[in-house]
């Protein structure tokens, strides 16, 4: 089931994501204190002369790691080149990537929890040795090349760090978590995207669209910019208008996400399928995430990296040793409190 929330952003939204990003630590809103600890890092590494320390993001997807990836390498006056794990199929896909950095680079590797164990092994001595072995030929014939490589920063991301086998993990000389955002931030990361973005939104209008965005600045931009077409498009359908053609109002903004079916805590019609299927078809829980899946007919993949980290902090959901359990807040929230009293 496809959301305004979930969907692959196309090549406009891939354009207005580049532009919005920050392009500086001032203009990078939120994460405080995970943004002290990297400039103290690659403060030293410059005064050392030397390239920071490996670097490991993990959180939810949308909260600002490839970001991160791009200041630091801002900072050091370096380039980053970015791929993911999925993109690297064989050793010779690494070698073609690592052999091209140049001193000091930054390399971003994106879901690096999909890397192959293959992939992994040959990353070992990139990272601590900054050397790649290759294997060329097969059986008799074969024979060990070493490739020496240029000193470089590999900045890994990954939306499930669990994932991650403890010998990579450990080569990493920080790890950070990044958390969801402040109400407060989102505003202030809503008004900056406006203000680049040359969109005229109340104040009001900023706040019911963060109020709705899951903390959660990719959603947020996203959500500003679907908003911002109701409010070309059709202002005259929306009551209340007053301050012209464009302008995103308290009227617009609640009109849009409604029409969004995205509502005043943020939930859109997957969470609250995901939601009912558990009440309904499993009493509230406990279930397993196997079940709810079929049940409810998304992607386990999908609950556990959209869905469920939402719904666990607004604490709508429960994750128990016994499965997946719908809390008293879901019940009150869905109209529903009269079903779970009949279940106590």
């Amino acid at each position: 089931m496809s959301s305004v929330l979930d969907k692959k952003p196309d090549k406009e939204d891939d354009v207005l994501d580049s532009t919005l990003r920050p392009k500086k630590w001032s203009d990078y809103v939120g994460q405080e204190k995970i943004k002290e600890n990297i400039r103290i890092i690659i403060t030293a590494a410059k005064q050392r002369s030397q390239s920071p320390d490996h670097l490991l993001f993990y959180g939810n997807s949308g909260l600002g790691k490839t970001t991160l990836a791009y200041l630091v390498a801002l900072e050091m006056g370096k380039k980053i080149r970015i791929t993911s794990g999925p993109a690297i199929e064989r050793a010779g896909d690494l070698a073609a990537i690592l052999t091209n950095l140049n001193e000091g680079d930054v390399l971003f590797l994106d879901e690096i929890h999909r890397i192959s164990k293959t992939i992994e092994e040959y990353l070992y001595p990139a990272m601590e040795d900054y050397k790649l072995n290759l294997i060329l030929g097969k059986g008799p014939m074969a024979r060990t090349m070493e490739l020496k490589l240029p000193k470089f920063t590999l900045i890994g991301a990954t939306t499930r760090p669990g994932f991650l086998s403890a010998p990579l993990r450990n080569r990493f000389g920080a790890t950070f978590q990044l958390n969801f955002y402040t109400k407060e931030d989102i505003e202030k990361i809503i008004a900056r995207s406006a203000e680049i973005l040359g969109i005229k939104v109340e104040p009001e209008a900023i706040k019911i669209i963060a109020s709705r965005s899951r903390f959660t600045p990719r959603v947020a931009n996203r959500l500003l910019k679907r908003v911002r077409d109701f409010a070309e498009v059709l202002p005259a359908r929306i009551s209340q208008v007053s301050a012209g053609e464009g302008v995103i109002t308290k009227n617009v903004a609640e009109y849009a996400l409604e029409q969004l079916e995205v509502d005043h805590m943020g939930l859109e019609p997957g969470d609250r399928n995901i939601l009912l299927a558990l009440i309904n078809k499993f009493n509230g829980g406990p279930v397993g995430l196997q079940s709810l899946a079929a049940a409810s007919m998304e992607e386990e993949d999908t609950i556990l990296d959209i869905y469920e980290p939402y719904l666990m902090q607004t604490g709508f959901l429960e994750r128990t040793p016994r499965g997946r359990i719908a809390s008293r807040l879901a019940y009150e929230h869905l109209g529903l409190l009269h079903m779970r009293k009949q279940l106590i």
